[in-house]
């Protein structure tokens, strides 16, 4: 999976590839630390294909630290298989979608 950074309103973290066990650790190495400097996050999965549970956990780890923080984590450009993951699983009601 890539990560790449973009600033403007919000920082962007545009993803690509898959967001699974192996990919997961680095998902969260760059998403936690995004809070401490940035209110609102958001993740781009246009170059998501696959999620897995380890990616939820990450996802949901997330969102827990945005509120925390007072701020958000948004999701955007997501496939639809992916969104169908979400929806299977219920984190469509979790997560933020924009």
């Amino acid at each position: 999976m890539n990560i790449e950074k973009t600033n403007g309103d919000a920082l962007t973290l545009a993803l690509s590839g898959r967001l699974d066990t192996t990919t997961a650790p680095l998902l969260q190495e760059a998403l936690l630390p995004a809070f401490e400097e940035n209110k609102n996050v958001v993740l781009d999965f246009e170059g998501i294909e696959y999620v897995s549970s380890a990616g939820l956990r990450v996802l949901l780890l997330g969102a827990k630290t945005a509120k925390a923080a007072g701020g958000s984590q948004t999701l955007v450009h997501v496939a639809d298989e992916v969104q169908e993951v979400f929806e299977l699983t219920g984190f469509d009601g979790v997560l933020s979608f924009g």
